[in-house]
């Protein structure tokens, strides 16, 4: 595994009528949506990664604020940078901005999994019918 502290990521969108507090049931606005910015942070961490065949990352962990309403048409951004590494725990600063500046962040946690042994220990989780 090639991790580094201070590699970063970056992710994009624009705020539509799909990712608004109103569509996301977070809210009753046009404007966009906390849930729609948590994602925009999480790809921004898996962006900056680039693991080994067979595995991958999942959030485990958030911690943020969201300052600034962002209205529809709005083109959006976040930045995530690797600040720890605990073995597979990772930890990520993460900063969101539209056009006017920023309008959340936080940190961000992620842990590296074997995906085989993940799926395999997530599909013991069912029930049987």
């Amino acid at each position: 595994m090639n991790l580094q502290l201070g590699i970063r990521g970056q992710a994009h969108t624009t705020v539509t009528s799909l990712n608004t507090a109103k569509a996301m049931g977070s809210g009753q606005l046009e404007v966009f949506a906390t849930p729609a910015m948590v994602a925009l942070m999480e790809q921004a961490a898996v962006n900056s990664l680039n693991l080994p065949e067979g595995q991958s990352s999942v959030g485990t962990s958030l911690s943020i604020v969201h300052t600034s309403a962002s209205p529809l048409g709005t083109k959006v951004s976040a930045t995530a940078e690797l600040i720890e590494i605990d073995r597979r725990r990772l930890v990520f600063q993460v900063e969101v901005c539209d056009e006017a500046g920023q309008i959340g962040e936080g940190k961000h946690e992620r842990f590296i999994i074997d995906i085989e042994h993940f799926l395999a220990k997530s599909q013991s989780r069912k029930l049987e019918l």
